[in-house]
């Protein structure tokens, strides 16, 4: 991006929940380490080229260590016989007031996520590179665009507008053609990367630099919006931004205007994401060819749960059969089926040296055409993320600007005043800019009058999808492409049809909420992945692919649509 064409900031986000997980066990072994180690060898190859070209750089792969990475930095910079002006945001690590706050023992980390604010003092303070810790993604976007307009607390739509812009970017390519639903009907090999064009009033243009690949189109930029993402209120530490409020305008070839973005006041409370060991893991991977395919892994299966002592036995033994097999097959390979056994217990020998001899010992006794994908490993730890919520006003974040000296940042006013309870919402709206009466809550359009004929087919075929995961829970975001597909969505793809389609939901909680003016519904499945991505509970652990599962599916249709 520093070569393709004009920028004044490059930002990069470098924390999904997985990674918080691997920094802390860096930290357990080298107390020094904790932060992004790609990001330091990013900077050895162009942080020159940066500071020649006047772009700051944001990014928040500072992870647990942030004062470290920025040490590094400055070494760095010092080796290259550079200037650079390096700043930290810190406060998000509640980990040494674990007791104080009331969080649980046994953690790895503990880390708040913070707003922008913070970085928005680096900037003015002169940095050229700015690293943070645990804060919001689209901090990394919503504080360069306050350290440029000025903006105040109080500036609830800019602030969510900004909020907006920087959970489109924060994923990347996604945003550009990647992972998209649609992705035939743009050159995708080599997707660019996206850019927003930030202006006073909050509003943006989501674009990319020339000649670069993929695309930007309001369903490339529909789908980021519902990626990761639940109902209208789109919590954040500065500003809770109304997704429902959201107006995506093709401007022109790869421009997608974004304005009439609402704020509202954020949360009393902080978002804490907590990451922990949760015991031990192993996997056996049992190849099923040709005939029989069931009555094969009912074999193997009883075979295998006799065999193992009952004082070596896994506290979880999970057994799953994916049917890759097919019928009359002219290779071995798709004449076979897998049959998964995950285990899990505390105890690292519950799920090692003894479950493997189990199953390996089963080759000459068992189903014919016995054999395994791998060799049995010893197991591996996994762990496991959980979120809890702080009053904001007791965590202390702090920017550190390049002269060393540090500047307090104080919480959100509205969240402090909320949290006292000294406004009610009213007060709030006639006596304070700072928050104001809530926006209604979106409400489903008018059905199709006359859906005419139906056909049996893909939802893909007319609508798109986007998923993936917050924690142990799955998000899926389900948009039309026109208003006739929405107003048909709308009334079909209700809980119940949901469940129906995708039977591994049918004992989930599942909240539906509608987002009008994206044309789409966002569903939240809670408990779908169990304890988190790093517990690896499903085929999919972060449900990245749910949504093209559930494009996959079949169901009546208008031909109209088709």
């Amino acid at each position: 991006m520093l070569t393709d064409g004009p920028l004044d900031v490059l930002t990069g986000d470098y924390l999904a929940e997985l990674t918080m997980l691997i920094l802390a066990r860096d930290r357990l072994r080298d107390p020094s380490l904790g932060y992004a180690k790609t990001f330091l060898r990013q900077m050895e190859e162009c942080l020159g080229l940066a500071l020649e070209r006047g772009v700051r750089i944001v990014v928040n792969a500072g992870g647990l260590n942030p004062a470290r990475l920025a040490e590094a930095i400055r070494e760095l910079a010092k080796r290259q016989g550079l200037q650079a002006a390096v700043a930290h945001v810190k406060g998000d690590d509640l980990l040494p007031r674990r007791a104080e706050l009331g969080l649980p023992e046994g953690l790895l980390a503990a880390n708040a996520y913070l707003g922008a604010f913070g970085i928005a003092e680096c900037l003015k303070g002169g940095a050229d590179v700015v690293v943070t810790g645990r804060v919001t993604d689209a901090a990394l976007v919503a504080g360069p665009a306050i350290a440029h307009f000025g903006w105040d607390a109080s500036e609830l739509d800019a602030l969510a507008g900004a909020v907006v812009a920087g959970h489109v970017l924060e994923c990347g390519a996604q945003a550009t053609g990647g992972n998209y639903a649609f992705f035939r009907e743009h050159d995708v090999v080599r997707p660019g990367f996206p850019i927003a064009e930030l202006h006073a009033d909050g509003s943006s243009v989501i674009t990319k630099h020339p000649g670069t690949g993929g695309a930007v189109t309001t369903g490339t930029v529909t789908a980021q919006l519902l990626y990761e993402t639940g109902g209208a209120r789109y919590l954040g530490p500065d500003v809770t931004a109304r997704l429902d409020t959201v107006r995506l305008t093709q401007e022109g070839p790869d421009r997608v205007r974004i304005d009439g973005v609402r704020g509202e006041a954020p949360p009393p409370t902080l978002k804490v994401g907590l990451n922990r060991l949760g015991g031990h893991r192993n996997e056996v991977v049992f190849v099923l060819t040709g005939l029989d395919i069931e009555a094969k892994a009912a074999l193997v299966q009883r075979q295998l749960e006799e065999a193992l002592p009952p004082d070596a036995r896994p506290a979880e033994l999970r057994w799953t059969l994916a049917r890759t097999d097919q019928h009359d097959a002219a290779t071995e390979e798709t004449a076979s089926a897998l049959l998964r056994l995950t285990a899990r217990d505390r105890d690292p020998a519950k799920v090692g040296r003894e479950l493997g001899k189990a199953a390996v010992e089963l080759g000459l006794a068992g189903y014919p055409g016995f054999h395994l994908t791998a060799p049995p490993g010893p197991g591996a730890p996994y762990g496991v993320f959980t979120a809890a919520h702080v009053d904001a006003g007791k965590v202390e974040q702090t920017a550190v600007l390049p002269d060393g000296r540090r500047i307090a940042v104080p919480p959100a006013p509205a969240a402090e005043q909320l949290a006292a309870g000294q406004l009610d919402a009213e007060q709030l709206d006639a006596e304070q800019p700072v928050a104001r009466r809530p926006v209604a809550d979106p409400t489903a359009p008018a059905p199709l009058a006359d859906q005419g004929p139906t056909r049996r087919a893909p939802l893909g075929l007319v609508a798109g999808a986007r998923s993936g995961d917050k924690g142990g829970d799955a998000n899926l975001g389900v948009w039309a492409r026109d208003e006739a597909g929405w107003r048909w969505l709308a009334h079909t793809l209700t809980t119940e049809r949901l469940r129906h389609l995708l039977p591994e939901t049918a004992d989930l909680t599942i909240t539906r909420h509608l987002l009008p003016n994206l044309r789409a519904v966002n569903f939240t499945l809670e408990g779908l992945l169990g304890e988190g991505v790093a517990a690896q509970h499903r085929f999919d652990p972060q449900a990245k692919a749910l949504g093209e599962w559930l494009r996959s599916r079949h169901l009546d249709i208008p031909e109209a649509l088709l």
